[in-house]
């Protein structure tokens, strides 16, 4: 049974598609990956995820080490069977959320001792104990163990926390590397930083290539730089990680997000905004965001999307959406998940295509035009 394989099918300028290739399953890339943060995927049931064409979701190590515990999870089978999903699964290192939402932490050599940001009890992440989270939880792709500051911090300041994240990856390679069966299952990726600077970038990305891993992601962006700044730091960094293995932009994005990534040769991708939208009243189409809480729709029976052949958009109006927002009835927020979900993965199949058949410039010009007009 095959632990890791990336295959690049084809190419299109920067832009490539293919396959990774795992024991749960094949992963389609360009691919992105539904947020479940706490073993669900808000609002939505695992076989409704699937169905939306999604082959991989991402669970959280720091939220599933809080609640309902790492050791729990394991107790009960790992992360799969605990929430009846049976494909990939990618678990973050828990870095990320230690520094954003956790009050008194402390960031040492050995690691981040913070307090919860449930009940303020007091706990260490360290390289090596991220590691044996995501080895209980029984992920496939399991993420080194990282910090990442922000990109308006000084440089000295950014190039001592890469620095540092640069040995916690060591570390986590380490650490991953004892896990035993699981390791010997499952696939290790590191983080590049280094904010939005060049040549920080390029020493991050040879460390982690020193180490070597099985993929890499581009962290430290998407926290507040805006896209201008992100997609110029785009325009290097995918290039200086190994070209045969997959490239994974961390917490991004809006749906031009991707498409700009994609033709910067992005391979992977995750964020909340789907989800997070969908419960909020908002939902993508291939014409732009709709915010279902205007009174517009209040008569309107039309789909949300007449290009969307989701369930929800072959069935429901957005008069009746609209009500159920404003009603604050969740079935409302249910719905137009499961359409933002099928949307997300919709634009992802169209983009695989298009750099498939060498048209993704067309492709992406075309998007643009339409889900920018307004």
């Amino acid at each position: 049974m095959t632990r890791f394989a990336f295959t690049i099918r084809a190419t299109d300028g920067k832009a490539r598609t293919g396959t990774i290739a795992m024991r749960r399953g094949e992963i389609r890339t360009p691919a992105f990956m539904p947020v479940g943060t706490a073993a669900t995927v808000k609002g939505m049931k695992p076989e409704s995820v699937c169905a939306t064409g999604a082959d991989i979701i991402l669970g959280n190590t720091y939220h599933l080490m809080l609640r309902p515990g790492a050791e729990r999870v394991a107790r009960l089978g790992g992360l799969h069977q605990f929430m009846n999903w049976n494909r990939p699964i990618l678990t973050d290192s828990g870095g990320y959320q230690v520094m954003s939402l956790s009050d008194l932490r402390k960031i040492t050599e050995e690691g981040v001792t913070f307090a919860s940001h449930l009940d303020g009890s007091r706990h260490m992440l360290s390289p090596e104990r991220s590691m044996e989270i995501q080895r209980l939880l029984g992920s496939d792709i399991v993420m080194a163990f990282d910090e990442c500051p922000r990109a308006d911090q000084p440089r000295d300041v950014i190039a001592k926390s890469m620095a540092m994240s640069m040995r916690w990856a060591k570390r986590s390679r380490d650490a991953f590397d004892a896990g035993g069966v699981h390791a010997a299952n499952s696939a290790l990726f590191g983080i590049q930083q280094g904010a939005l600077d060049k040549d920080l970038r390029r020493e991050s990305a040879d460390a982690l290539t020193q180490i070597g891993f099985d993929g890499y992601a581009i962290g430290g962006l998407a926290v507040g730089e805006g896209q201008e700044a992100m997609f110029a730091t785009l325009d290097f960094a995918p290039d200086m990680l190994p070209a045969d293995r997959p490239r994974y932009l961390m917490g991004v994005g809006k749906p031009d997000d991707l498409v700009g990534a994609v033709e910067r040769g992005v391979d992977m991708f995750d964020c909340v905004l789907p989800t997070r939208s969908g419960r909020n009243g908002q939902a993508f189409t291939w014409n732009g965001p709709l915010n279902l809480r205007n009174a517009k729709h209040a008569e309107d029976p039309a789909a949300l999307d007449e290009r969307c052949h989701c369930p929800v958009c072959t069935t429901y109006g957005r008069a009746y959406l609209h009500h159920l927002i404003k009603s604050g009835e969740m079935l409302g927020a249910m719905l137009l998940t499961e359409h933002n979900l099928s949307f997300y993965q919709a634009l992802m199949q169209g983009m695989r295509n298009a750099i498939a058949a060498g048209s993704f410039a067309q492709f992406a010009a075309d998007f643009r035009r339409d889900y920018c007009k307004s």
